[in-house]
């Protein structure tokens, strides 16, 4: 049943918020950039970025980024309103729309806003294939002149939803891990066969991070920094 009534909305997405302070503030994080720390909750970031991350792990950025001039794009489906009630509640700015829908309206937006504020996509969502980055994330990141941060989160040993995306609920008190990799810049005129390109790489590079964090969460290893990836306009130059 979805909720509709705007007082039962607010209260929902107050409980909501509630909820999850409790429940990810048990858990033991940790996070590891294998690039240049881009941890957003630290004041040493300087300029804006997109953190990227799979839609089936978003409770722990929904805790840790909340408070930190940080944005998330929320789609306009029938749900969208409560999520955006509770992301508020979080600490959060939302920004309604989708890298498949209102996307015009959401870039209108970004493009308003200052020099530091980030932006937080769930590149596969709302409905998924899981774990697939859509297009509408390479050509945000080229509108707006913001590089792409591929974050990926894990938990020890989690529970799985039978959703579309298996969205993972950690263990209270289990080890959680954070990794992100080196920031992707996609320029604003990228020519068009370049783009899917750079959506491919973009997405090996979120994989790699959530490999690598989900390799940390399970061992309690830290992972080690790989060798450098080309990215796609780099390829072309050096041909």
């Amino acid at each position: 049943m979805k909720l509709r009534n705007p007082t039962l909305i607010k209260a929902a997405g107050l409980a909501g918020a509630w909820l999850l302070r409790a429940w990810v503030g048990s858990l033991r994080y940790r996070y590891c950039p294998l690039g240049p720390n881009l941890n957003p909750c630290s004041r040493s970031v300087r300029g804006r970025y997109i953190y990227a991350f799979w839609h089936e792990n978003l409770l722990l950025p929904a805790y840790h980024y909340g408070g930190h001039n940080f944005h998330v794009l929320i789609s306009q489906h029938a749900d969208g309103q409560l999520m955006t009630e509770m992301i508020h509640r979080l600490g959060f700015k939302a920004i309604r729309g989708s890298t498949t829908r209102g996307g015009i309206e959401a870039v209108r937006r970004l493009l308003g806003l200052g020099s530091d504020v980030h932006l937080g996509i769930t590149p596969d969502g709302p409905r998924g294939p899981r774990r697939h980055v859509q297009m509408g994330l390479i050509w945000l990141s080229a509108r707006l002149g913001m590089p792409i941060v591929p974050a990926g989160f894990a938990y020890h040993r989690p529970w799985r939803m039978k959703s579309w995306d298996r969205f993972a609920l950690p263990r209270p008190g289990s080890r959680a891990t954070c990794v992100t990799g080196e920031p992707i810049v996609v320029a604003q005129h990228t020519e068009r066969d370049l783009l899917e390109e750079y959506r491919t790489y973009t997405e090996q590079r979120l994989l790699e991070a959530t490999a690598a964090a989900e390799g940390w969460a399970e061992t309690g290893v830290p992972p080690i920094r790989p060798a450098a990836a080309v990215p796609p306009g780099e390829r072309k130059l050096a041909g």
